[in-house]
């Protein structure tokens, strides 16, 4: 009976005076790892225009249906969204998207904090995507 008992004190013991491994999440960021998915982006382009071809294979692919696109052509016959909509809240962060775009436009970044407190605030339009988004070279 007392053997169980100063096995679990040396435990104790063995663990009371090493570093402790919680971080203080707001004041200390945790990186992510080097194949994190995590928010979404789009690329611009040099000029700020959007880099998307409004193809529509990541509407396609994705498998709960989180990106709508409304098309539209210019003068010069090609095409870019007039709309661009990702539903973060149905979003399941796969990347299929990213895999099946053309011209490397959608992209999933290293962010990790998405927190929201209105459903409205997930919305994202291709805007406040492409403020995410870096500038391609």
């Amino acid at each position: 009976m007392v053997g169980p008992l100063i096995k679990g004190l040396m435990v104790t013991l063995k663990y009371f005076f090493t570093r402790p491994i919680t971080v203080q999440y707001p004041k200390k960021k945790v990186g992510s790892f080097e194949r994190y998915r995590g928010l979404q982006a789009i690329r611009r382009n040099k000029d700020g225009t959007i880099r998307c071809v409004a193809c529509g294979l990541c509407e396609a692919v994705c498998p709960s249906k989180a990106i709508t696109i409304e098309i539209g052509e210019d003068e010069q016959g090609r095409r870019y969204p007039i709309s661009y909509i990702l539903d973060g809240y149905r979003c399941i962060y796969c990347g299929f998207c990213e895999d099946v775009c053309p011209v490397d436009a959608i992209y999933l970044t290293r962010e990790y904090e998405n927190v929201r407190y209105k459903r409205e605030e997930l919305l994202l339009d291709k805007d406040i995507l492409m403020q995410r988004g870096e500038v391609v070279k």
